[in-house]
């Protein structure tokens, strides 16, 4: 028997979800680098479908784009804050784990919806199905997408199939039949989100399914299927770079922990030059001393 909880969403509605949702908040948080063909249209149907009734806020963090991006955001309806800001108050990091737990600081929601700012395939029940679970099961602490990835469209999720999920079963196999671990679109509750740690890096993910695990037990963990899912796809030579360090993350939370010759480990590649990966992790928020970045 599967220790995650798979939610089955048939019967939800926007008008469902704001009457299970009361008088709690609920923020969706957009990470966002250089994606002006595809942040408008995102904010866009959220702005005009959700905001004001299930969505209390809708931020895009905008993590240094140079092609206009968070114009493009802005004029959308999103609340825009440049990671910078952040970065005054609590120091400066890099990568995508580092503008999702930026976006948590930024944020106030009761509840926080991340969507990658890079998908075409987005329709607003996306965050209806997401929240609801956490609406109706006080233990959930994290609800992941599932979804199918049409191959004759591209497919996606090599490092989910590759690296994420062989792990996962060898190593925490109560985790393994999450279907999309790695997926870029996820629900949390903020009492558990800030109590764990953030990798700052492409780790994100899998570490955070680990530590919610690790500290709130099986019953915080869900899942939910959305649907469809297309994106722009990452180059080989880009994954390879996420795949090490999703590996790293995952080892670095194993009871005996392999120890790497640098704080920083290296990835070695046939061709190029070696590549640092970003081992920094973020503290859990609840242990920061807060202050008002939005």
């Amino acid at each position: 028997m599967s220790a995650i909880k798979t939610f089955d969403p048939s019967g939800w509605d926007l008008d469902v979800a704001v009457a299970a949702k009361g008088d709690r908040t609920v923020s969706v948080c957009i990470p966002c680098r250089n994606e002006a063909e595809t942040v408008g249209d995102l904010v866009r149907m959220i702005d005009q479908s959700l905001l004001g009734n299930l969505v209390d806020e809708l931020i895009v963090l905008d993590d240094g784009s140079t092609d206009g991006s968070a114009d493009i955001a802005k004029e959308a309806g999103a609340t825009v804050v440049p990671v910078d800001v952040v970065h005054f108050f609590h120091g400066t990091a890099r990568g995508k784990g580092n503008a999702l737990w930026s976006s948590l600081v930024a944020s106030n929601g009761d509840f926080v919806v991340w969507c990658d700012g890079d998908i075409t395939s987005f329709t607003p029940d996306w965050i209806v199905r997401l929240v609801m679970p956490l609406l109706l099961d006080d233990e959930l602490g994290l609800v992941k997408a599932s979804y199918h990835r049409p191959s004759h469209l591209g497919g996606g999720g090599r490092t989910t199939e590759l690296v994420a999920r062989p792990l996962l079963s060898l190593f925490f196999p109560e985790l393994a039949e999450l279907e999309q671990p790695l997926a870029g679109e996820y629900a949390g509750r903020r009492t558990m989100l800030e109590a764990i740690p953030f990798a700052a890096g492409w780790g994100v993910e899998i570490g955070m399914i680990v530590d919610m695990y690790e500290r709130f037990g099986a019953a915080a963990v869900g899942q939910v299927d959305l649907g469809m899912r297309l994106h722009r796809h990452h180059r080989l030579e880009t994954l390879a770079i996420q795949a090490a360090e999703v590996m790293a993350t995952l080892l670095s939370r194993l009871p005996n922990p392999p120890s790497f010759a640098d704080e920083s480990p290296i990835l070695h590649r046939k061709s190029g030059d070696p590549v640092e990966l970003n081992m920094m992790v973020r503290p859990p928020v609840a242990s920061l001393t807060r202050f008002g970045v939005s």
